[in-house]
């Protein structure tokens, strides 16, 4: 059987981009020499289509938000549907699901593992028990663990793991007492600079 680990890096090296920030690198920066393997010296290289480019951001987005591919386009469909930017509001939409936001605040090590441990139910939203890992998160909501699950060991490998990744400006977070608050939304800057949410536009508006 083939783990889910090696899914997601397989995955990661199609997309050429590090789904789980494992600092993968693509083929071409780990092999030292000039010409891929199995391409000739002579041949050209095929230029990627517009629709491959759009594609392959649709599958990142995916990937990396760990949603499936009906989500996604009920997704887009509401993004598309509020006023402003459709590639702005798409990725708040994805930013705020539940799973997301307890992986961001550091309770979990992997966004698959937060939506475990949101479906086991172990976080509260506002006072209220949530299992639905894409129950979207509200402005000004408070994410916290139930009481009897503060004491999980994985829980704090999972915050001393969230120490060594950068802070994130849009959330308000204090381990010591086991909650988050979803203060603002955050940018694009402040994004992957990687996510090109316009191609995935570009995609469904044909």
């Amino acid at each position: 059987m083939v783990s889910p680990v090696y899914h997601k890096l397989k995955k990661s090296r199609m997309l050429s981009y590090d789904l789980g920030h494992c600092a993968l690198q693509t083929i071409d920066k780990k092999c030292k020499f000039n010409v891929l393997p199995g391409k000739s010296k002579t041949s050209r290289s095929k230029k990627e289509s517009e629709y491959g480019k759009q594609l392959k951001m649709k599958q990142m987005l995916r990937f990396y938000y760990g949603v499936s591919e009906k989500q996604f386009v009920n997704l887009y469909t509401e993004a598309d549907r509020r006023q402003g930017s459709t590639a702005t509001n798409l990725l708040l939409l994805l930013e705020s699901r539940l799973d997301n936001l307890v992986y961001r605040m550091g309770f979990a090590s992997t966004r698959p593992e937060a939506r475990q441990m949101v479906s086991h139910g172990h976080f509260i939203v506002d006072g209220k028990k949530i299992k639905i890992p894409s129950y979207r998160v509200l402005l000004g909501s408070k994410v916290e663990l139930i009481e009897k699950s503060k004491q999980m060991s994985k829980i704090a490998s999972a915050i001393e793991i969230s120490k060594q990744r950068p802070s994130f400006d849009w959330l308000n977070i204090d381990h010591d007492a086991f909650f988050g608050c979803y203060t603002s939304y955050p940018t694009l800057e402040q994004l992957p600079p990687e996510f090109k949410p316009n191609l995935v536009i570009e995609l469904y508006s044909k």
